[in-house]
């Protein structure tokens, strides 16, 4: 699979395209100016996007936490999915975070995103809890995962069966 798009960080200018992925995929989707709090706060947040032919084809946000990554957001345009843009994105992600020497990361996951939580595993991530209820629109529960970054960046991430 040839890749096509490009990451950059995520700008101001952005944030129409990433409403649109948003509303796209989650029931509970962030705000306009969630969305900007977070792309503007640089010191302890990392967003990018992914974007093809001038148009953003999916984006990450992470947050730093003394020395370990939580993933906030991530999110493709669905007729984009099973591209690898979300696996490019945490490449990317993992990368900065070895830079930064960041060594552990963590995320929660709606229990029924059966999609999302193969990638993550692919990536080393593993649950260790749960959230009742995380979800206040859908009352979804959410995975808790964690994962050891410099384990997952040293070794090619596990296939699943």
């Amino acid at each position: 699979m040839k890749i096509e798009w490009k990451i950059r960080l995520a700008e101001r200018r952005d944030i129409g395209e990433l409403l649109v992925i948003e509303e796209a995929q989650f029931p509970e989707p962030w705000t306009k100016r969630i969305l900007l709090d977070e792309i503007e706060n640089t010191e302890t947040r990392r967003y990018t996007v992914a974007y093809e032919k001038n148009r953003i084809v999916g984006y990450l946000g992470v947050m730093f936490v003394l020395n370990e990554l939580h993933i906030n957001t991530i999110g493709t345009l669905p007729e984009e999915e099973g591209r690898g843009i979300a696996t490019s994105l945490l490449d990317d992600a993992r990368a900065d975070a070895k830079k930064r020497g960041i060594t552990r990361a963590t995320l929660e996951v709606a229990v029924s995103n059966q999609r999302a939580i193969d990638l993550y595993y692919r990536y080393g991530f593993r649950p260790v809890g749960v959230r009742k209820n995380y979800y206040e629109k859908t009352n979804e529960d959410a995975l808790i995962l964690w994962a050891d970054l410099w384990t997952a960046l040293e070794e090619p991430p596990p296939t699943l069966e």
